[in-house]
């Protein structure tokens, strides 16, 4: 993953969410359950409410070999409850399974942090706009 933004200068929710990042791309399952909690969902776009890393992969699996992120900013909102909102957004890049590579496709991911643990993740890209049929 590229970042273009310094873990030194951020807080902990921020640091949290972009380690998470770095190590879901490493595909560092184990370490990633590290940063959850039990109650932790996620939802990319196509993919219903998941709640298991595996669930996270087997829907992949028939889409793209890889998906990397270029970070270029992180955000941070305070909600009511406490709950700390993380905003990053940049571009991906990757290859579907055909071998096709794609680039510089816009994403924006939502987490919410409590008590130090990612609950929650959504996910929303361009990435239906950017599939091999639609590059022909």
């Amino acid at each position: 993953m590229t970042q273009n933004v310094t873990v030194e200068d951020m807080g902990p929710q921020k640091a949290l969410v972009l380690d998470f990042l770095k190590t879901m791309e490493a595909r560092d399952l184990e370490k990633a359950r590290t940063m959850i909690s039990s109650d932790f969902v996620m939802e990319f776009p196509g993919s219903g409410k998941m709640t298991r890393f595996e669930d996270l992969i087997a829907w992949a699996k028939d889409r793209y070999q890889f998906v990397t992120k270029t970070i270029e900013d992180v955000s941070t909102a305070a909600k009511k409850d406490g709950d700390v909102v993380v905003y990053c957004h940049g571009m991906l890049a990757g290859r579907w399974k055909n071998d096709v590579l794609f680039e510089n496709v816009r994403f924006i991911d939502r987490f919410v942090v409590r008590d130090g643990l990612i609950v929650q993740q959504d996910v929303w890209n361009d990435l239906a706009l950017h599939t091999p049929d639609n590059n022909k």
